[in-house]
């Protein structure tokens, strides 16, 4: 599943090419696509019809894109919010983006062949608000292979700066978020009572960490992923954050890992980070850094990559 750095990626290219254009037209091609939307694929059409997108933004593995403007059949889904109709209102309404196992959001020409697995089609009006250079004629695809993923319209958390939609209101900051909070988080994490992995993987307390993510960064901390968070002083906590920071960056710099063509930018490139992993994939392979062989280990219906030498397990 797409982490945080592979999300980032796809948000960066949707601010490039596809916010602050209007809504022409959606078509619907797949209804499991919108199936958080239970109106219906009609509905969730007619109510973006006409809007505009504003800037990409992200929390975690979630992206999501506020939208402007539009007449009184796209602002009633907003509940409590009175229609009326100026392109400078935003009114709270927010469509969330969830990837899923393979959702991609791919910038194509409107000419393009269709892909096999094409779901959700966004057309703009770039008469109304000018495309941004070299994005004209393109219009915004959803394709999921798996159909895991999918589009959906919500209202925004009140007053919150983000635009937050309220279906992940629950979801925690990310450690690349300029607001996350260090110390509350190393608060949080000895109150858990709960194993190291267990920890960087819920949503709750630090969001955008998946499996890879979180064995590169237990491999640079050399830590183990059974390791009590109870036993975690500060200065071991702020260590952890540092490694999770500097793998998810490194990730950043490269576009994210690629381990097959369903994780790709907007514009169908892979990442490239796959060939940096020190644990993640490499089992039996030499750790490098003391040589012995990456072990992997059944994890929560995962798996779970490790030095034996360097990441000692709890002492039972």
């Amino acid at each position: 599943m797409p982490e945080l750095p592979e999300v980032e990626v796809v948000r960066r290219g949707l601010e490039r090419w596809v916010s602050g254009r209007t809504i022409a037209d959606v078509e619907v091609c797949h209804p499991r696509a919108i199936r958080r939307h239970t109106a219906g694929a009609a509905d969730f059409a007619a109510r973006l019809r006409g809007l505009r997108l504003g800037a990409a933004r992200r929390r975690g593995k979630y992206l999501w894109l506020p939208v402007t403007g539009g007449g009184p059949a796209a602002q009633t889904a907003a509940e409590g919010i009175a229609p009326i109709v100026t392109p400078s209102v935003t009114h709270g309404l927010a469509v969330l983006a969830h990837l899923g196992m393979s959702g991609q959001l791919l910038v194509q020409p409107q000419d393009a062949p269709d892909e096999k697995h094409l779901r959700i089609r966004i057309r703009f009006a770039d008469t109304v608000t000018p495309a941004p250079a070299g994005a004209e004629g393109t219009e915004l695809r959803f394709v999921d292979q798996r159909t895991f993923g999918g589009l959906s319209l919500h209202d925004t958390v009140p007053g919150d700066p983000d635009q937050l939609p309220d279906a992940i209101a629950h979801i925690a900051r990310d450690p690349l978020d300029p607001a996350f909070d260090d110390a509350a988080f190393h608060t949080a994490l000895r109150r858990r009572r709960t194993t190291v992995k267990r920890a960087l993987l819920d949503q709750t307390l630090i969001s955008g960490v998946g499996n890879i993510y979180a064995d590169e960064a237990l491999w640079r901390s050399r830590l183990h992923y059974d390791r009590p968070t109870a036993t975690l002083t500060r200065p071991r906590t702020a260590e952890l954050l540092g490694h999770v920071r500097d793998v998810m960056n490194a990730a950043l710099a490269v576009g994210g890992t690629s381990f097959d063509s369903l994780y790709v930018n907007v514009n169908g490139e892979s990442g490239y980070f796959d060939r940096s992993l020190d644990a993640y994939g490499r089992e039996d392979e030499p750790c490098r850094r003391c040589g012995a062989p990456i072990r992997r280990r059944p994890w929560m219906n995962r798996s779970s990559y490790f030095c034996p030498r360097c990441q000692r397990p709890p002492r039972a």
